[in-house]
């Protein structure tokens, strides 16, 4: 494996200017340095100041090669089962090709690989060279579709000047300069995106951009502004038109109608690209700030270290199934005239808000995501916001989940069972992961470890028996592997097995639920993923619970949950697994990347409750109720509620 000392010798080979000689033409990174905001074609040139190096390219697909080998639903790309036929790809096929392209520059090879994984729709699989990610395209005209008097239509965000104000003066302060009015925009209603109906447009930007979800319905509201989390705070998402990490584009031309105007107009919105990576001066310093490898690119042995985890306890507390979401990076707040009004209840410091509604008998609990500051203290807030509930009399209890990118599983468990009371036992799902040759090495090199085991995500005492007794640290649920048929492959998988979320969790867990289940309901815009799919499949599969879903395309159909799967690995993590037994030099092993970037892939399949020989993932389950936003509900958490309740209580 290459050393850090060697990797920088290489870099300075095959870059002169990184070892300090200048480079031969004007310096398009330098052009841009230290500043927060530019045009696009200038972050591009930037990009593209750097030229294909054959041996990166080598070094990642052959990464990206055998990272698939982990991913469990390759084989179900061959042929996706409706309704997600828009996510079937070759994926091999597809790999082979890029090997034959020929590529100008480094980032048109890794544009190329980012956009292959963001089609697959499946956000925890994805490659993000980070190298190329650190510039988001912002438009100050974000779109929604809003129901106005019966009739659904693409609108510029009625509080587009509040919310884009937000950016701050300098990102403003070009329109200005340049002389152009986004202000006069806000609430125009879209004809046309492109030369194209608005509406397709949309589902262009979602079949092409959007990526994370399975369900294209579920893909389109990402590309609309929505109301969210962000961190501990409320925050508007600008949406996949609005706010794309990519600055190929430099404007959008509308067709459109001005609020309170009966001209059609034809507009060209100019996009301005945020800078979101490390501080540089040229191109040698962006390259070392952003695309160089650094301490966390590549994984550990942790062998002999001593901080390692002695207990299943510990690391469950790591097992994470979430998307990574770009536009985290550019977070805007929610504009202040449309925070709820509703004082905010105890326990509703961190990633969960909750309020009682002006009625007294509802209580909201808007989990924004399942990844907190504190693993504890999600569960303590939990305790703290239900006996809060309970205390004030309240009778019904609406759980927001909008954009709810997900986060630790086990938390979706303890959530799951904290309201459904003890008494459902094992509050998970069946689970398995890929039984390739490489991972059976791992799990037998676990084994022989025996009471010595390092006590990582392969570790059989991580996971439980069907019976919810843990397995010993000797046994080897890979021997043998279960044999598994998709698409006319055969894909040997892991015996199943139980998560042992409960072993972790630090607050006790009632035996029967807080709120009558009859009187519990789900609401969010769809885009829900991993842990929170997983939330919200185990209460509509185990319970019925009662499910609403807001915006979308009129007509078309789209899911209540986003991508399903049951554990996610980051590369580093996969190659922490490999070193840690001594695997790093097998010929199956993946080579260490020599670029700061990621392969994330779905290691592990939770398998629905209804039908255990399918993955949830591949389930079509719609939601109950659908609705359209409207001005009043779009952006605008409280009001959304009241109307939710309204419906859903009735």
């Amino acid at each position: 494996m290459p050393t850090l000392c060697n990797v920088l010798l290489f870099f300075a080979a095959a870059y002169p200017w990184l070892a300090g000689a200048a480079p031969s033409a004007a310096d398009p990174c330098a052009k841009i340095a230290g500043l927060t905001f530019v045009p696009p074609a200038d972050a591009l040139a930037c990009y593209k100041s750097f030229p294909f190096n054959q041996t990166l390219f080598e070094n990642v697909l052959d990464n990206m090669d055998r990272v698939f080998d982990f991913f469990t639903f390759e084989d179900f790309y061959l042929n996706s089962p409706p309704p997600f036929q828009e996510s079937t790809n070759n994926i091999r096929a597809t790999l082979a090709k890029i090997r034959q392209t020929k590529f100008q520059t480094d980032y048109d090879f890794n544009k190329a690989l980012y956009d292959f994984t963001t089609q697959l729709n499946d956000g925890h699989t994805r490659y993000f060279p980070n190298c190329y990610n650190v510039f988001q395209n912002i438009l100050p005209a974000p779109v929604i579709s809003l129901d106005v008097n019966g009739v659904s239509n693409v609108y510029i965000a009625p509080d587009s000047v509040e919310f884009i104000s937000l950016l701050g003066t300098s990102y403003t302060n070009f329109f200005t300069q340049i002389g152009f009015d986004w202000q006069r925009l806000a609430g125009a209603k879209v004809l046309e995106i492109e030369g194209m109906d608005a509406y397709a447009y949309v589902d262009l930007i979602a079949k092409t951009v959007s990526g994370n979800y399975l369900d294209h319905g579920v893909r389109v509201n990402s590309v609309f502004t929505s109301y969210r989390i962000s961190g501990t705070v409320f925050s508007q998402r600008l949406g996949d038109l609005a706010g794309p990490e990519d600055v190929t584009r430099t404007s959008l031309t509308f067709k459109l109608i001005p609020a309170g105007s009966t001209k059609v107009e034809t507009v060209s919105v100019p996009y301005l690209a945020s800078y979101t990576g490390l501080p540089f001066t040229d191109s040698a310093t962006f390259w070392a700030a952003n695309c160089a490898p650094n301490a966390g690119t590549n994984g550990v042995d942790l062998r002999g270290q001593s901080n390692l985890p002695n207990n299943a306890k510990k690391v469950q507390k790591r097992i994470k199934a979430s998307i990574i979401d770009g536009l985290n990076s550019k977070a805007v707040g929610l504009p202040g005239p449309f925070l709820p009004t509703a004082p905010p209840v105890d326990g509703s410091e961190d990633v969960i808000k909750s309020f009682i509604l002006p009625d007294k008998k509802t209580g909201v609990m808007f989990v924004g995501s399942f990844e907190p500051s504190d693993f504890d203290q999600f569960q303590s807030d939990v305790v703290a916001t239900t006996a809060a509930f309970k205390a004030a009399g309240v009778t019904q209890l609406l759980i927001d989940l909008t954009n709810n990118g997900g986060g630790f599983v086990c938390l979706g468990q303890f959530l799951h069972q904290f309201l459904a009371g003890s008494q459902i036992g094992y509050p998970g799902f069946q689970s398995t992961q890929r039984g390739n040759p490489l991972a059976q090495k791992i799990v037998a090199a676990h084994v022989a470890m025996g009471v010595n085991d390092i006590g990582t995500f392969y570790s059989p005492d991580n996971w439980a028996f069907l019976n919810d007794t843990i397995m010993p640290v000797t046994f080897n649920y890979d021997k043998p592997t279960l044999p598994f048929v998709v698409n006319g492959r055969i894909d040997p998988t892991s015996q199943r097995f139980h998560d042992t979320c409960t072993e972790g969790f630090s607050q006790p867990i009632p035996t029967t639920p807080p709120f009558d289940l009859n009187k519990v309901a789900i609401v969010s815009n769809g885009d829900c993923a991993s842990t929170c799919a997983m939330f919200s499949t185990l209460m509509f599969e185990r319970h019925r619970t009662k499910i609403a879903v807001f915006g979308g395309k009129p007509g078309e159909v789209m899911e209540y949950k986003g991508m399903a799967g049951n554990q996610v690995l980051e590369w580093a993590d996969l190659d922490t697994e490999i070193k840690s037994v001594g695997l790093q030099n097998d010929p199956l092993a993946p080579p260490e990347l020599l670029v700061n970037s990621n392969f994330r892939h779905n290691w592990r399949t939770a398998w629905s409750f209804f039908d255990e020989a399918r993955p949830i993932a591949y389930v079509s389950e719609l939601p109950q109720l659908r609705f359209s936003y409207t001005n009043d509900t779009y952006n605008n958490p409280q009001n959304l509620w009241t109307f939710a309740a309204s419906k859903l209580f009735a």
